[in-house]
């Protein structure tokens, strides 16, 4: 895999902490690059996946270490640079936080280097509660972030809100959105399962994330909550305790086929947050895949998501802190089953006309062609 072609350009994209074939980094933006650049060569650098070439896309496994969260990124960061040298590709695209203490080493050897911020970092620290002095550390990370990125050869992130904050210090900036692929659409239409009396929610399990407050409002239902996502073992122990866990299927992690199987027989997708500085001006990509399935979404009562879900009339936002609330929009789509209808149906048109990757990938090879 490290022999390179002559004159053929290569694309390295790296994460030290994502899973094999994630949805934005392999299934979005690496097949996209390998399609619209068939003359140069995709690669992307993980830990600990099979090595292979898939989809025209070279795929290099670095160690995935143990033990505590520092010795993780450091030592896994090391292996990222090392695999990363070895590769001497063109353009470096690094997916993390902590890749960022890299991104300066490789852009000083003549490369060009692109900082993919998935989310806003220093309010994302906000978010954390097991961080000590979590004020001082966003400060600091939102400086550090701003002097590596002002340097880089361009940013992408994955919102607009995101964008601007980028803009100010870098003008090679452009907002590439999570919205769903063609595929995914395509795959949801075909379905002819039934529906049940199940409300779902699929992706990353945590206490900010509300997780909590909905397993407590469905004991205030008659209804049934799909919950697919790892859930740490300590937080589980919280959840469990709750009344309403009695009427949650707990699925753990599932893949792209079972999601859509699970969406598909649902009443509604759940995206209840809690209104922390990170979530408020967040697109959560399962937004607009529950809408590409058809389901009508119950949202955290956020300004960007009101406009989004009730202005459209493809869902239902709340106050995620109150499981009353939650309740009652559940509720309230069970018993208006055409409402429900036509809501899913709007989301779905919405998705299919707009919010969809086409819009996106034509962004990214817009960006892409300025450094091939």
């Amino acid at each position: 895999m490290s022999g390179q072609t002559s004159k053929r350009k290569r694309i390295i994209h790296l994460s030290s902490v994502h899973r094999d074939r994630d949805v934005r980094i392999f299934l979005k933006e690496c097949r996209s690059l390998a399609k619209l650049f068939p003359e140069s060569e995709v690669h992307l650098i993980l830990a600990g996946v099979e090595e292979r070439c898939e989809e025209n896309i070279h795929i290099h496994s670095i160690p995935k270490v143990e033990g505590s969260r520092l010795k993780r990124m450091w030592t896994t960061v090391n292996h990222a640079y090392r695999k990363a040298k070895e590769l001497d590709g063109d353009i470096y695209h690094l997916h993390d936080p902590e890749l960022m203490r890299i991104a300066l080493k490789l852009k000083r050897k003549g490369k060009k280097v692109i900082y993919d911020a998935h989310e806003d970092l220093p309010r994302q620290i906000l978010g954390k509660s097991y961080l000590p002095m979590k004020k001082i550390v966003s400060v600091v990370m939102e400086r550090v972030e701003n002097f590596i990125c002002a340097r880089l050869s361009g940013i992408i992130t994955a919102t607009p809100h995101i964008a601007k904050r980028f803009e100010k210090i870098n003008k090679h900036t452009v907002a590439i959105n999570n919205f769903p692929l063609e595929n995914e659409i395509e795959f949801i239409g075909e379905s002819n399962l039934t529906k049940e009396n199940t409300v779902c929610f699929i992706g990353g399990i945590s206490p900010i994330r509300g997780t909590k407050e909905l397993v407590d409002a469905m004991a205030l239902t008659n209804c049934n909550l799909a919950l697919a996502g790892e859930i740490p073992s300590d937080f589980k122990a919280q959840l469990t305790e709750s009344n309403g866990w009695k009427n949650v299927e707990e699925l753990g992690f599932i893949d792209r086929e079972r999601s859509m199987k699970i969406k598909q027989k649902s009443i509604a997708g759940m995206v209840t947050f809690l209104p922390y500085p990170n979530h408020i001006n967040a697109q959560p990509n399962k937004i607009f895949e529950y809408m590409a399935a058809g389901l009508p979404v119950i949202g955290s009562n956020f300004p960007m998501w009101r406009e989004l879900l009730v202005d459209n009339y493809c869902g239902i936002c709340v106050d995620p802190t109150k499981p009353m609330e939650i309740a009652e929009a559940i509720n309230y789509l069970i018993n208006h089953p055409e409402e429900a209808e036509i809501m899913g149906s709007n989301g779905k048109k919405l998705v299919t006309q707009t919010y969809n990757w086409n819009a996106e990938e034509v962004k990214l090879h817009r960006f892409y062609q300025t450094y091939m």
